[in-house]
This record gives C-alpha cells, structure tokens and sequence, in this order.
C-alpha cells in the first residue's frame, strides 16, 4: 500500500498495489502493522456496506463528535464514487477545506480520514458499492452533518443532478459561528 499525503492534515489518499497474473489480481487493503508503522489507526471496529442505486446519490456530509469520533477507511468496490473530505477540525489551518478523490474498483485508491473530518460520497453510476471500516461505533447522539451543498464550503459535486436523502438534506448550513470539532 502507498500512503499518498493531500493538503489536508492527517488525510491520505491510499493506493492498493496489486499483485497480478493470469488468474487476476490480488491487493491488501489493510494491514494493521503497515498503518502502525505509518502512525494512524490501526484498529478498526465496525465494516460498513453501502450500496447506492443511482447516479448522483449523495451521502453526507457526517461526521461523529468525540467521545466517538471516528478514523475511517473508505474504498469503491464496484462501480465509481466522488468521495469527499471535509476538515472540522477546530483550530486546524485547513478548517473548512475540502479534498475529493475519484474511488472505483478499478483504480484500487482508497481514502484515509481523520477525526474530525465530515465524509460525503457521491454515485458517480449506479449500483455503486462501497466498504467502510470505522474506529468507532456509529453513534446516533454523537452524529452530526453539514449540507452537502453549504456555499461556505464550496464542493463541486461532480454529477448536477442530485438525489438526496431528506435527513442528509436536512443538515444545517454552517455559519460564522461554527467554530469546528474539538478533539
């Protein structure tokens, strides 16, 4: 695995490398000694199955607020998704800056986000699969979101014609007052 670092803090863009020959391939998608020795988590406790229907579908932004905020590690395992990062993180020099990445089961990147980042994946085809492992369990009381399309954010979502769920459309937009998560 090659852990790629983006702009934002503590966030990877994480490539499988598979090893491949005339029966297919085979690639590791996680390995708790490399994650170690690269100083990020490495114990996971819940894997996550998220199957999307139709093209726009958007998930997000969710993010969870300590005690259980979450490390997770997301990848595409059919089809392709927008994924999207967004830095929360109170005090952090890239508050409110967002990264997105482009997942598939054919390009074999995963992405890696801290605590303190809310998460959206957009469909970019139907019937898109994804996998998710979480250092922490999902916990209602400790969810939070932003909307998808909150301008102080800015996110360019690849697909203009959304589908989205009404709590996710629910989701505030911030304002001056949202000083972030702290850790």
């Amino acid at each position: 695995m090659k852990f790629i670092s983006i702009s934002l803090s503590g966030a990877f863009v994480i490539e499988q490398e598979p090893i491949t020959d005339d029966r297919g391939y085979f690639s590791r998608t996680f390995c708790a000694v490399t994650f170690r020795e690269k100083g990020q988590q490495d114990t996971f406790v819940q894997t996550n199955r998220s199957m999307t229907f139709r093209r726009g579908t958007i998930r997000g932004l969710h993010y969870q607020v300590p005690p259980c905020a979450e490390v997770k590690l997301i990848r595409c395992v059919r089809g392709s998704i927008q994924d999207v990062i967004v830095d929360v993180r109170a005090g952090s020099p890239t508050f409110l800056h967002w990264h997105s990445e482009i997942l598939s089961d054919s390009n074999l990147k995963m992405i890696y986000v801290p605590e303190g980042f809310a998460h959206g994946t957009q469909a970019l085809e139907d019937n898109v699969e994804i996998t998710y492992q979480s250092s922490a369990i999902y916990s209602p009381q400790h969810e939070r979101g932003i909307h998808f399309n909150d301008p102080m954010i800015g996110i360019k979502w690849s697909v203009p014609q959304v589908i989205i769920s009404p709590k996710d459309a629910g989701w505030p937009f911030l304002d001056g007052q949202f000083e972030g998560v702290l850790l």
